[in-house]
């Protein structure tokens, strides 16, 4: 009998280290991503493709991009942080993406080590048509999302700086407008662009405006003073100076709706929300914290325009909610947040309890019609 209870707890102790070592395995990889900086572009132009793993020297295998881009532009570089008393090292490897075809191409999965990126899908337009505005070695364009927004609508506005000469400096102001908050989102894309036969550097610049009130909305072009560097051989021997660039943008109009009469408060004007639970749990017991984990994609606002999101109150339980988390993004011409917050409910006694989930009122700004999202009821049996 002695025999075999020391059998058994060896073989029992060998299970839970192979479970051990498989959830380290799936930890590991699950911390190897890629991801496009954009990820709709026009024949011509360049993505930058990021990936970033935990994998100490196990640098990505390029080669399955050959059958559908032009690669170049090869960076890398290494973070060390400390994470729960761990060392952890990330290492960000980057590569220039031309596409050589036009429509919706995959870029492929990329092995990094022992890992595997997921697949990603890029858009690819036609080339665009835009006139390099008479040869000019530099120019400004300007995107805006939506032409009609309601008031305190997220716009998305981009900036577009093009110079076909490599810059010794320079500095792309852009005017804040009046009756209108602005503020820029995330960094500045940097590719290239093939316009009429040459070739220009673009500088992309992402903001996100909400207008203050309803009516005209006037948005005061940006302005760019720089200095390129010398045309040719001739500059030095003429004494020739950096040549001296600037440019005006475009101005732009909105016009701003008001706020609909029938409009759910607090306002929320957004093209779309999905929520559902990264985490629910069926069974608790009755005294002890069970985590329910919300995530909730706003797609057409940042994280300081979301109203307070928590449980509805529960009979029978307590609910201690923690700070919500942000990561916020640029996608399709407007920005985006991903919100994810942790609730912890406490059951006061043993039975069936319902956990309702968090109800969130908002306004379709393309059907014009009030919404209601939210993730379902979780049944928690409670011992």
């Amino acid at each position: 009998m002695k025999a075999v209870r020391s059998k058994g707890a060896r073989s029992a102790a060998w299970l839970v280290a192979m479970l051990v070592l498989s959830c380290l395995a799936g930890i590991a990889q699950a911390q190897t991503r890629a991801w496009l900086d954009r990820d709709r572009i026009a024949f011509g132009e360049t993505t930058t493709l990021n990936v970033e793993t935990d994998g100490a020297g196990d640098a990505p295998d390029w080669t399955p991009l050959a059958r559908d881009f032009d690669v170049s532009g090869h960076t890398s570089r290494r973070e060390v942080e400390i994470t729960g008393g761990r060392r952890v090292t990330r290492s960000l490897y980057g590569v220039a993406l031309r596409p050589r075809r036009e429509g919706v191409l995959t870029v492929p999965a990329l092995q990094v080590g022992g890992a595997r990126t997921a697949p990603l899908s890029l858009s690819v337009a036609p080339a665009a048509v835009t006139a390099a505005r008479d040869g000019a070695p530099a120019f400004i364009e300007a995107d805006i999302d939506v032409q009609s927004p309601y008031v305190q609508q997220s716009v998305g506005y981009v900036l577009r700086l093009y110079y076909a000469t490599p810059l010794v400096s320079g500095s792309l102001d852009q005017p804040s407008p009046e009756g209108a908050s602005m503020q820029r989102i995330g960094s500045d894309v940097q590719y290239s662009r093939d316009i009429d036969g040459r070739r220009y550097s673009v500088v992309e610049r992402r903001y996100q405006i909400v207008p203050e009130r309803s009516g005209t909305l006037s948005i005061p072009g940006a302005r760019f003073e720089g200095r390129g560097a010398g045309g040719g051989m001739f500059d030095d021997v003429f004494n020739r100076g950096p040549r001296e660039l600037s440019a005006n943008g475009p101005p732009s109009v909105l016009d701003v709706r008001a706020m609909p009469a029938n409009a759910p408060q607090p306002w929320l004007p957004l093209y779309g929300v999905q929520a559902r639970w990264l985490e629910a749990p069926t069974e608790g017991r009755a005294g002890e914290a069970s985590a329910f984990v919300l995530e909730a994609v706003f797609d057409g606002a940042v994280g300081t325009q979301l109203p307070e999101i928590g449980l509805p109150p529960l009979q029978g339980a307590q609910v201690f909610a923690e700070p919500p988390q942000y990561d916020e993004s640029f996608e399709d011409g407007r920005p985006r947040v991903r919100l994810t917050r942790r609730y912890s409910v406490v059951p006061r006694a043993e039975g069936s309890l319902q956990v309702p989930g968090p109800r969130i009122a908002w306004w379709d700004v393309r059907a014009g019609a009030a919404r209601t999202s939210g993730p379902p009821a979780v049944s928690l049996a409670v011992a």
